[in-house]
């Protein structure tokens, strides 16, 4: 940052005066070069940057947004166009298949199954046995206590457990068939059940079951359709009970409402070209659903999976969220970044959402997707921005009550307001700003004592820059070559002065005072041809401060 500007009779050229023209030309020579306070010049740098982020919308952003879709329900919409409007250019059709196999249990050294009633084993064999109601474990080894005999039988596995008139349980009732094997010396449990029956305990886990019949029908055929779209094949199970396939609570989770809403839609199934389609649904859009390969690049085009337009997710708590403060560190450690933070650039997709994010900081650039982003920080979606506040200290001290221009970054903030800090006192706004297009923020103060500065916006602060001042500080015209009068601002009685020379590189005191009650000084001073100044030293939060450069030339 260029040092700050000083009064304009400073800004002339070095002029030369001699002992014979002192009193002629001393006004001409103080003002020949405003080096305003002692320090030495270096290059600005960006303070510590503070990030802000906010967004829209809650999930991946592919294909049906439930928010959205109540939306449309309550418009009067039917379920079977809201399902074509999120998946475009699909119908509906009858599904192939009427039993599906959910993995409960992927390996436990022991398992427990029971029910409220009678009910039988099947083993590998053919071999039915019946087993009394209650809780019956069993490990890799498949001994089980049967009907009818005192001692553990070893069944050959694996095994099925047959329902009697009460559903079978694990930790929760389910309808439906246990398959247990042994893997790696521990049991696994798959659950065979009917389609059907298997969406009773899916829709309300993944839709609020209070919601209007129509979106209760379009979340069943959704889930109806990726059940069948992602089941696993040359594999023992199709689905898992949670969000790697769809949430599955069983019996437990089954209300009348959803049940009513599978019932409703039984066997519908959305089908793109005869095929079922892979039925990604989420919560909230943020108002525009995604392209498939914006979220995921490798996906390659999906014709049905396109963003659309969602005008009714509005509805959700989640549309926007945000703004929140993220620490530097931390998102540098969220990004990967080596070195200080300081700077993020977003590629975003047409439907908004984040592709890559390129983190700048002192060790360098790095590149990572915005999804890496979005499980790093835990954010929502990857529909989000990242604002920077940023205010750069000044290279040099400020001089009192000298106009100094501050400078920052407020990148994807509109306002921002500047606060000060005294050394003893507590934070208020001296000014505010609108940040220009490309986010750069200027600010004119007046400093007037030593302090720190930052910037706001909304809940966003910057770091704090410590500006220092340097008091005030200039000759009086001289009336005699063996006099230097001057003055110093504010008032600082006592201030110890010291009236110095150059020589060569260095400074040397020549003549020492003190500042008086007025703020002047004068001392006593035998020019000689040379460069003289005055540099006061005032202590009391206060930096040193020198005057112009007095340059006298031979007689």
């Amino acid at each position: 940052m260029a040092r700050p500007r000083q009064n304009s009779g400073n800004e002339m050229a070095f002029r030369r005066i001699t002992l014979t023209a002192v009193l002629a030309a001393s006004l001409a020579s103080l003002a020949a070069l405003a080096l305003g306070p002692e320090s030495e010049a270096r290059t600005s740098q960006p303070g510590p940057a503070s990030f802000l982020i906010s967004g829209r919308g809650w999930g991946h952003g592919v294909g049906l947004s439930q928010w959205g879709a109540y939306g449309y329900a309550r418009q009067g919409m039917p379920f079977d166009q809201i399902l074509a409007h999120y998946y475009q250019g699909t119908t509906l059709g009858p599904a192939p298949l009427a039993r599906v196999r959910v993995l409960l249990v992927p390996g436990k050294g022991r398992v427990t199954v029971h029910s409220d009633a009678p009910f039988r084993v099947r083993d590998a064999l053919g071999e039915t046995y019946e087993l009394t109601a209650g809780p019956h474990q069993f490990g890799p080894g498949f001994r089980l206590r049967v009907a009818g005999r005192l001692q553990l039988q070893q069944l050959t596995g694996p095994l099925t457990f047959l329902p009697g008139t009460a559903p079978l349980k694990l930790e929760r009732p389910y309808r439906g068939q246990f398959v247990a094997s042994a893997s790696n010396g521990k049991v696994r449990i798959v659950n065979h059940v009917g389609l059907e029956a298997y969406l009773f305990g899916v829709v309300p886990g993944e839709m609020p079951f209070y919601w209007l019949p129509e979106a209760l029908k379009v979340q069943a055929v959704a889930a109806r359709s990726y059940a069948l779209a992602v089941r696993k094949t040359g594999s023992d199970f199709d689905l898992y009970p949670d969000v790697r396939s769809q949430v599955y609570s069983g019996i437990s989770g089954e209300r009348a409402s959803t049940t009513a809403a599978v019932q409703a839609t039984a066997g519908q199934v959305v089908l793109y070209r005869g095929r079922i389609a892979t039925t990604y649904f989420f919560s909230t859009s943020g108002g525009r659903t995604a392209t498939v390969n914006d979220v995921w690049p490798g996906s390659g085009s999906i014709p049905y999976l396109v963003s659309v337009d969602d005008p009714y997710d509005s509805l959700s708590p989640h549309h926007a969220w945000g703004p929140f403060s993220v620490q530097s560190r931390r998102l540098a450690r969220a990004l990967q970044v080596r070195g200080r933070l300081l700077d993020v650039r977003l590629a975003v997709g047409a439907s908004g959402r984040v592709r890559t994010v390129t983190s700048i900081g002192t060790g360098g650039q790095r590149t990572i997707s915005g999804a890496d982003v979005r499980r790093a920080l835990g954010l929502r979606s990857t529909w989000f921005r990242i604002s920077l506040l940023a205010l750069t200290a000044p290279s040099t001290p400020a001089t009192f009550n000298t106009p100094l221009t501050l400078t920052g970054v407020a990148r994807g903030l509109a306002a921002v307001t500047l606060e000060f800090r005294p050394l003893r006192g507590s934070w208020r706004a001296i000014a505010s700003a609108r940040a220009a297009q490309d986010g750069t923020v200027s600010i004119s103060i007046r400093p007037r004592e030593t302090g720190d500065y930052r910037l706001i916006s909304r809940s966003a602060r910057s770091e704090r820059v410590r500006v220092a001042v340097a008091p005030y500080v200039r000759f009086h015209a001289l009336s005699d070559a063996t006099t230097l009068r001057g003055y110093a601002r504010p008032l600082l009685p006592n201030a110890a002065v010291a009236i110095q020379r150059l020589d060569g590189t260095t400074w040397s005191n020549v003549a020492s005072t003190t500042v008086d009650a007025n703020g002047d000084f004068q001392a006593q001073v035998a020019l000689t041809p040379g460069d003289y100044r005055a540099r006061v030293s005032p202590g009391r939060g206060f930096v040193p401060g020198v005057t112009p450069v007095l340059k006298v030339g031979p007689a």
